[in-house]
């Protein structure tokens, strides 16, 4: 592999590698210490980032290597110098490049221009790094045999989760509000596969395995927007259609608006096994794309 922008630039033997590789990176972490040893990672950053900042920077070090933050609104390319520019310069100071970014065709046009494997942090399109160790996650608690449910926004992590079950065959249930479907083009991609996007919550979680919520309003939407989800919040009471699902959440969460607290903090929540996850899964992809 190259580049990790999408999950559809992946096989499902090379997501079972990967996943095979993160259990013994997680198992042992004190084993790899050098693997990418002298190795340096640029972290793009055009959004602001808890999760995705610190599981790449503390992952590289684990790794022996260095991760460097790289803020957009500080540097020439928010004066206007070209992406070709930064990405050819940046290719000859780093062994990769990990972008966190707003629009997918910038991501796109980065990598097109780089000479070294760039990984997408985030776009408004994909979340691939999310899913691969949501994917994970399920597969560590024995539930890659699905269905998982999705309810909430179409957006970039339902997306990538889409993806994701396509591409491993698991049966996967989404469900929006009208009018927030998934992209069409994403659909597409996934017409083959067992995948089933509703409107009706209810619905989508009868008898899911795992039960996976986004916030309502993404960085940069309106607030208004949250007046459209309206009987799409994770509750007990949804909760309590499915066969006793695990609950699901890349963070951050807002409770009282996508899920309840009850549920959120209850004993089917493995959000914090997600979130960790997130980590050991970018160790595999970063000794991955280096080599």
């Amino acid at each position: 592999m190259k580049d990790v922008l999408d999950i559809d630039d992946l096989s499902e033997a090379e997501i079972t590698a990967l996943y095979d590789r993160t259990d013994e990176l997680k198992a042992d972490p004190d084993a790899f210490g050098d693997a990418l040893q002298n190795e340096s990672l640029v972290m793009l950053f055009a959004k602001p980032s808890t999760r995705t900042r610190i599981s790449f920077e503390s992952g590289m070090t684990e790794l022996g290597g260095h991760a460097i933050h790289f803020a957009e609104e500080s540097s020439q390319i928010s004066r206007g110098e070209s992406l070709l520019d930064t990405a050819t310069v940046l290719s000859r100071y780093a062994g990769g490049i990990m972008a966190r970014l707003f629009d997918h065709e910038t991501l796109l046009e980065l990598a097109d221009g780089a000479d070294v494997p760039v990984i997408n942090g985030l776009t408004d399109k994909l979340h691939p790094c999310q899913a691969l160790a949501d994917g994970y996650t399920l597969r560590e608690k024995g539930l890659l045999d699905g269905p998982l449910a999705y309810v909430g926004d179409g957006n970039n992590v339902a997306h990538s989760l889409m993806q994701l079950c396509a591409t491993l065959d698991i049966p996967c249930r989404i469900a929006t509000p009208n009018g927030y479907e998934p992209d069409e083009d994403i659909q597409e991609r996934v017409a083959d596969a067992d995948v089933l996007v509703t409107n009706d919550p209810v619905e989508a979680v009868q008898g899911a395995r795992a039960v996976y919520t986004d916030v309502f309003v993404s960085m940069g939407e309106a607030d208004s927007k949250r007046a459209d989800f309206e009987g799409f919040q994770v509750t007990e009471e949804l909760m309590a259609e499915t066969d006793d699902a695990a609950f699901m959440h890349c963070l951050p969460a807002h409770r009282g608006e996508e899920v309840s607290a009850a549920v959120m903090d209850g004993p089917n929540s493995i959000v914090y096994d997600q979130a960790e996850n997130r980590k050991h899964v970018q160790k595999a992809i970063l000794e991955t794309v280096y080599e």
